[in-house]
């Protein structure tokens, strides 16, 4: 079983949680190969500046699981970012939600135990440029640990 992180916009993120589909453009064609169906799938959204004083964090929203093989499929389900143009991310899976983090697991202060992390100061070079990475059983096992504590936090 392979542990992967996907990275989403919040509102394509949305449409993954709601529509249970993963996609990727063609030319992550390699990387979206190596999918099994039992591998699990983590969620990870940028920050997003919402106003001038308000800006969400880099978190994960959510854990899944792969139940499906690779297939292609045009309907435009997401919205691609401005420098995709009219990108669809036609190589879809089918997903199972396995949880659904709330509230969502800040991404910055796991930084520093994370392993495919190698550089802690550019860590953003490790995720972006990539709709989807092989990570580590143990990098896994901490995310989902710090979800666990998050949920159980008492809310102010």
């Amino acid at each position: 079983m392979t542990r992967w992180l996907a990275t989403s916009t919040r509102e394509n993120a949305e449409i993954v949680i709601k529509k249970q589909i993963w996609g990727v453009p063609k030319s992550d064609i390699s990387q979206i190969n190596r999918i099994r169906p039992g591998d699990t799938l983590l969620l990870y959204v940028g920050h997003e500046e919402i106003d001038r004083d308000i800006t969400l964090p880099p978190a994960i929203t959510g854990c899944f699981e792969i139940v499906s093989s690779v297939y292609e499929d045009t309907e435009p389900i997401f919205t691609a970012p401005r420098k995709l143009g009219n990108e669809v991310f036609p190589l879809r899976f089918r997903l199972k939600t396995i949880t659904i983090f709330d509230p969502p697991v800040e991404f910055t202060p796991l930084i520093p135990r994370l392993k495919f992390i190698a550089d802690k100061k550019q860590w953003s070079e490790h995720i972006k440029g990539q709709a989807m990475r092989a990570i580590t059983e143990e990098d896994h096992a901490i995310i989902m640990k710090a979800a666990m504590k998050a949920a159980e936090a008492p809310r102010g």
